[in-house]
Order: C-alpha cells, then sequence, then structure tokens
C-alpha cells in the first residue's frame, strides 16, 4: 500500500507565508472562473451541464462533469474554461466570409471569437469569398474528386481536441474503403516516439500506471514536461503527494515555476499558502537528456544500486548496455547534457535509494529528431530498478489532449491499423475479412509527408478534421504553399482556422462539425491512463446545420463506393462501439458504456503488472543508446519551442500567468545575457537558414547557451526535414542571436 496524504496542513510544503501568495506570479483562476461565466452568459445553463455532466475536452486527464478516479472533491482547471466558451458560443453571420480579405490578416484567436460554422460552405478560384451550399452539394463535389483520382493523391488529417473514439474509428474505416491509408492524426506529432519505445523495451505501447501511482511513490520524476501548465488538474495530485511524502524532481533545460510552486484554488490549504513541488530541478541542454540518463544508469551501476536481481530475471540487454556506458566518458556525458557528473551522482543516488518511482514525460522528450531514443533512455533507467508493473511505480507518457489516446488504438494512422497492429498484407487480409471489403495493404503518408507531396503537386485532395498545418508544423510559409497547390481541400471544424483562408488552387470546402457534447448517443474518450470513459450528448442549443464528423466521413465513403453502403453503416455511436470492441480487442468493454459515468481501464491499472511483459521473450529489454555528438559555433544557441498561455496552437493570451513572459519574450540564461550586453526587455532578432524572428529579452533560469520561444511563432526557425523515425517533426533548432 502507498502511504496516504496526512490530514494536517504542512507548513513544510507551503510556497509563501504571504496569504493567497500576495505579489507573487501565478494564475488567478478564480477570476477564470468569473471570465468563463461571462463569456457563456448566453447559455449558463448549458454551460453548466457541460461542465457538470461531460467528460472534460481538454488535456487527457479525463475527468467526468468534475470529478476522476484518483482524488475526492472538484476538479476544474482554467484549461477548460477557456474551451467552455467554444462549446457554448452562437453561430458566426456567414455573410463574413463572403469576402476574406477582411479576415485574412486577423490572428486565430480572432478568427475563433465570430463564432461557430453553421452551414457547409464552398469557394472557388477567383472567388472573393465562400458561399453556402447544402450538405449534397458539398459532398458531391468531394465524391467527384474523389471518384476521378486514385487513392494514393488523398490524404484525411484528423487533430486531437475534443475527438472521439468513434469519430477516429469510423474515419479510418471510411478512408480505407476508400482505398487509402493516408490517413494519420495528432497523436504522431505527440507521442509516437513514446509508443514505439515502450513497445520495443515492453512489449506494451502505453501509460504503464494509473495516475493514483503518483500519490505516495518514493519518487516522482517529470523530464521535459510542465504539467502546471498543460494539464494543470495534475496540480492537485501533486499537492497530496507532496502531503504523502513523495519526492518530486524535475529535468528540464529551464526550471519551470509552475512546478516549483503553485497555488491550487480548490485546496484551502494551497490557495492561501501555496505548495512546493519539485524540491530538485536537475538543468540539462537541449537534447541532452540521453547522456543525462547514461550518466545516470553509470553512476548507479558504479556505486550498486541497481536491483541485479530484477534484471537477472526479468531483462535481456543489460551487459550490452553496462558495456557501452563503459566506454562513454565523464568528459563527453557532461559536454553532452550540460549537467555535471555531481548532478547524475545526485540524481542516480536518489532513483538508487527509492523502492518505488515514476517517471513522466512530454514533449520535451519526444519531439526530437532522436525523440524514441530518448524515451528509451528514460526506460533503460526505470528498468534498472523494475519499477514498472507494481504499484507505485510506472512509465507516463502523458497527454496534452483529450482525444489523442484512442487515435493510434483506432487506427485512425496511416502507419497501423486499429489496435495498433502492423500494416502487413496479413494484417490486411484480416481486417478485409472483419469489414468485408479489401483493405490498403501499403503504408500510407503521415501529416508531414501529406504538406511534402502536396508541395510536388501530388494530391489532389487534402481533407483536414480541425487542427491548423499553418500553425503546427515547421517552416509555415512551405506550408502554405503547399495548401495552394492543392486542387481540393476539404476543412471540417467547429470554429474558423486561417488555414480555411488559404487562397484555392482550384476548390475549397467548409464543412461544420458537433462538439462532441452534441453527438446523439454520446461518445467516449481515451484517457492518458488508459481510461475509456463515457461523455453523454448534453441537451442544449445546436448550431445550424453542424453534423457529427463519424456521419459525414461514412456518407462520403458510400458516396464514393456505393456498392460498400451496406458496410459502411452505422444506425448509432452504441453500434460503432460494438465493431470497436470486437475490432480492437483492448477495448473489449467499449460496447457496454452507455450512460454518464461509465468508464473502465483497459489493461488494468498496471501494465506488465508482476513483471510479465508481452515481448516474445516475456522480458523487458534494456537498449544501447549512443547520445548524438554535435558541436555548437561560437556565437550560436541551442532552441527549443514552448507553450504559454494557449491549448495547443490556439494561443489564449499574450502573457502567460505562470512565467510573467509575453509571447515575444526571448528566455535566455543571465549569464548569457550580460556576456552580450543585454538586459530585459531588449529587442532581438534570432535567425539561421530557414528565417528569422523578432523577440524581447526575458532573463529566465535556463541553461546557459540555450533559448526558448513560444511556439507556433517558433516555427520559423524550424526545419521540415528533421523528424524522428516515427516522423515527429524537430522542434527545436539552432540559431544566431542579433540585438537590435
Amino acid at each position: 500500500m502507498l502511504p496516504k496524504p496526512t490530514k494536517f496542513w504542512t507548513p513544510a510544503n507551503w510556497a509563501s507565508w504571504k496569504p493567497f501568495g500576495i505579489g507573487e506570479q501565478y494564475p488567478n483562476n478564480y477570476w477564470e472562473v468569473f471570465r468563463a461565466i461571462w463569456r457563456s452568459r448566453q447559455q449558463l445553463p448549458y454551460a453548466w451541464n457541460i461542465l457538470n455532466k461531460g467528460v472534460c475536452d481538454g488535456c487527457a486527464l479525463g475527468t467526468t462533469g468534475m470529478k476522476d478516479w484518483t482524488l475526492d472533491g472538484i476538479h476544474l482547471c482554467n484549461v477548460r474554461l477557456r474551451l467552455l466558451q467554444m462549446n457554448t458560443m452562437s453561430a458566426l453571420d456567414s455573410n463574413l466570409l463572403a469576402d476574406v480579405s477582411q479576415l485574412q490578416g486577423q490572428k486565430s484567436s480572432q478568427l475563433r471569437d465570430l463564432g461557430r460554422l453553421p452551414y457547409p460552405m464552398m469557394r472557388q478560384r477567383g472567388d472573393k469569398g465562400f458561399r453556402r451550399v447544402s450538405w449534397d452539394e458539398a459532398l458531391e463535389v468531394v465524391s467527384d474528386r474523389i471518384r476521378a483520382t486514385t487513392p494514393d493523391r488523398l490524404s484525411f488529417y484528423i487533430t486531437s481536441r475534443g475527438t472521439v473514439n468513434e469519430t477516429y474509428y469510423t474515419t479510418q474505416k471510411a478512408v480505407r474503403a476508400m482505398g487509402s491509408n493516408n490517413i494519420d492524426n495528432a497523436a504522431r506529432i505527440c507521442h509516437s516516439p513514446s509508443t514505439a519505445g515502450l513497445k520495443a523495451s515492453l512489449g506494451a505501447g502505453a501509460t504503464t500506471c494509473s495516475y493514483k501511482d503518483w500519490i505516495g511513490t518514493d519518487l516522482l520524476v517529470f523530464i521535459g514536461s510542465n504539467v502546471a501548465n498543460n494539464q494543470p488538474v495534475t496540480v492537485k495530485y501533486l499537492h497530496y503527494a507532496k502531503k504523502a511524502g513523495t519526492k518530486i524532481v524535475v529535468i528540464n533545460t529551464y526550471r519551470e515555476p509552475g512546478m516549483e510552486r503553485y497555488w491550487v484554488p480548490s485546496i484551502v490549504e494551497s490557495a492561501i499558502f501555496g505548495t512546493k513541488f519539485a524540491e530538485d530541478f536537475f538543468l540539462v541542454s537541449l537534447g541532452g537528456d540521453m547522456a543525462f540518463f547514461n550518466g545516470t544508469i553509470k553512476q548507479m551501476i558504479a556505486h550498486n544500486w541497481v536491483d541485479q536481481s530484477f534484471i537477472d530475471r526479468h531483462t535481456a540487454g543489460f551487459e550490452e548496455l553496462k558495456a557501452s556506458l563503459a566506454s562513454q566518458s565523464w568528459e563527453e556525458l557532461e559536454k553532452l547534457s550540460g549537467a555535471s557528473r555531481d548532478d547524475m551522482y545526485a540524481f542516480a543516488k536518489m532513483v538508487g535509494e527509492a523502492k518505488r518511482a515514476v517517471f513522466v514525460w512530454s514533449m520535451g522528450i519526444t519531439q526530437h529528431e532522436c525523440g524514441e531514443d530518448n524515451v528509451r533512455s528514460i526506460i533503460n533507467l526505470a528498468l534498472t530498478k523494475g519499477f514498472v508493473g507494481r504499484e507505485g511505480c510506472g512509465l507516463m507518457p502523458i497527454r496534452g489532449h483529450s482525444g489523442v489516446q484512442g487515435g493510434a488504438e483506432m487506427g485512425c494512422y496511416a502507419t497501423v491499423f486499429p489496435g495498433g497492429k502492423p500494416i502487413t498484407l496479413e494484417s490486411a487480409a484480416q481486417l478485409s475479412q472483419v469489414w468485408g471489403f479489401d483493405v490498403p495493404k501499403s503504408q500510407g503518408l503521415i501529416a508531414p509527408e501529406m504538406i511534402a507531396a502536396a508541395h510536388r503537386g501530388q494530391l489532389d485532395v487534402l481533407f483536414s478534421v480541425g487542427g491548423n498545418f499553418l500553425e503546427v508544423l515547421p517552416e509555415p510559409d512551405y506550408v502554405e504553399g503547399a495548401l495552394k497547390q492543392v486542387p481540393l481541400r476539404v476543412h471540417m471544424d467547429i470554429v474558423l482556422s486561417s488555414q480555411m483562408l488559404v487562397e484555392p488552387a482550384d476548390t475549397v470546402v467548409v464543412l461544420p462539425a458537433t462538439t462532441r457534447y452534441e453527438v446523439p448517443g454520446g461518445v467516449t474518450e481515451t484517457n492518458t491512463e488508459r481510461r475509456v470513459i463515457f461523455s453523454p450528448e448534453i441537451p442544449g442549443p445546436r448550431i445550424g446545420e453542424a453534423r457529427p464528423e463519424w456521419e459525414v466521413f461514412l456518407e462520403l465513403a458510400r458516396r464514393v463506393k456505393p456498392d460498400l453502403a451496406e458496410k459502411l453503416n452505422f444506425v448509432d455511436t452504441s453500434a460503432i462501439r460494438q465493431e470497436i470492441a470486437q475490432v480492437v480487442p483492448q477495448y473489449a468493454g467499449i460496447q457496454h458504456l452507455q450512460q454518464a459515468g461509465d468508464q473502465f481501464q483497459y489493461g488494468g491499472s498496471h501494465l506488465c503488472f508482476g513483471w510479465n511483459f508481452p515481448t516474445a521473450d516475456g522480458k523487458a529489454h534494456f537498449g544501447v543508446l549512443l547520445p548524438t555528438r554535435r558541436e555548437l559555433p561560437d556565437g550560436y544557441f541551442l532552441l527549443a519551442t514552448r507553450r504559454g498561455k494557449q491549448f495547443n496552437s490556439m494561443v489564449q493570451e499574450r502573457k502567460d500567468a505562470i512565467t510573467g513572459a509575453i509571447r515575444e519574450a526571448v528566455f535566455i540564461n543571465a549569464a548569457d545575457a550580460a556576456q552580450l550586453g543585454l538586459k530585459d526587455g531588449d529587442r532581438i532578432i534570432l535567425k539561421n537558414d530557414l528565417g528569422e524572428l523578432p523577440g524581447q529579452v526575458y532573463i529566465a533560469p535556463i541553461q546557459s547557451r540555450n533559448l526558448q520561444v513560444h511556439w507556433p511563432e517558433g516555427n520559423v526557425l524550424l526545419d521540415k526535414s528533421k523528424r524522428s523515425l516515427e516522423g515527429v517533426p524537430d522542434y527545436n533548432a539552432v540559431v544566431q542571436l542579433v540585438k537590435v
């Protein structure tokens, strides 16, 4: 049993003795409540029902209403409150789209605030803007174009904000019925390196533990992850973890203030005095994580802190790793990691002394060229002590979107079928037999490859559900040029986005979608801890002619392939869940989810429980990893992109309430700034061969010769050709800094 949080107040954990942190920099979460009330004032009963009965469409924590399965009490964060308006706003005036020249200069936040998309609309080359069309006309145009081309010249993409399992499943089935595997979703850009690394090492490609394991474990480590900003409800878990005696450690290039302390609004003690979270920060250079973990394991081996019994009985490859680490010098590991040998010793001692530990990571680990190896370096460390498959232990690639976990598992992926099955002749034949039609047998285009194909003139149709390629991919000018070359672009969303306004090569169709709360029969999502949760339909106002995406894709496929009409039809979402349970083995049980509160955790509370690993030999596998060697020329800096007050690419405020930094901020080490004669607020320009980004100096506790800028603004400096093995863009760069 894990230790329980103490019920008494613990002044040793307080962030400040000043009541309510007066004068401190942190979010005013109470103000967010009043702001949400004001912004949804026209639909307050509906807004309340969404919050109280619906499953959160923000991060992948996965509350049902305002409750979860980890702690008692109310769970509500400012991310969800900011998204609430998009679920309750009225329709935009479609006349605004008659001439888009007035809209093309507006920011994405301004376009969103215009209101919901109410009707299908179409714009053709030479038109000033869009005209309203019927659903029949819109789908006939799209189906005619698809029939007129070949499957290899089609591409379909789905974002993950609010997207549900039923949509993922039916979309990929419809696309494959039309003969293409060119279907991808945002799960790839986030955590496909995590899935690949976990499968290769453990045989299981998802989070191995539960959120409950955070509270009372000996050691909770966050690597390249800032949950205070991206999954703010989890700060409540961190508060109780501290009260249960858990040591929290952060490994990052920047000392994130939200991971250092936070005022948790729903806990009186923390709301008044705040809570100190991380007891230790280990600052590493950008891309230095692998070297840091190699050094940590090297220290653990030297001091006999590994669990040799577990290693001998349940793992393979340790001796090879040990030999490789012996050949890696301390000088090299220090240089590559940016951390000292003493830092690696200190962290190794913490890991060695812990009986239980949970490792949590996010985009700071995965979005690198070496993302898969970064993940495996964390797994290597966890395996030295058997920190998997038991209570208080685990490996958690934490998700930032409510719908992202189910995306690949439903098969909405260019490289796998439902259930994560690889695309092979055998698996294609099996799926063809289940569905009753031929399934394409070769891998499709992933998202960056879709844009590259479009730029080469090799795409005839690009269908994008949500998302915004202009904002999420490197080299936005290149992306815009690619979009301009696609003869037919289809954009389905609940609000207007800038990519819809890109000039058409021939035709652009915009389709209005429902939110998850408007789908008849209710839907499901899968959260970070593999919990499949039912989200009921919430009665309330409906927008124009908006339709659920799953209905639209199946109707489109029936128009393209009328001979398959009977095989591409579901009477409701319950029928979809029945088929998911048959096709995706780990989702058996989803067919029983019917009302609010229904849920189950596939795989149980811990994957690989009892150290039973679903690999070919039944063992977990260490990997030999060699950190990338690279020289940083004089006058150059390593640049990482970061999130501010935003949800994914949806920027919500110019100033981040946690850091106090504005969108133009360039985070820089104090010593580096002094050496360059810079002070806070100075205007500078970051440049490399790809572009330039103007900014302002923001002196921060960041590793020397490292910089951070906000994303997506920093995309102009990123190289589209740099991607991980799984196709994840590298959201980092090397730049020069020039004072204006």
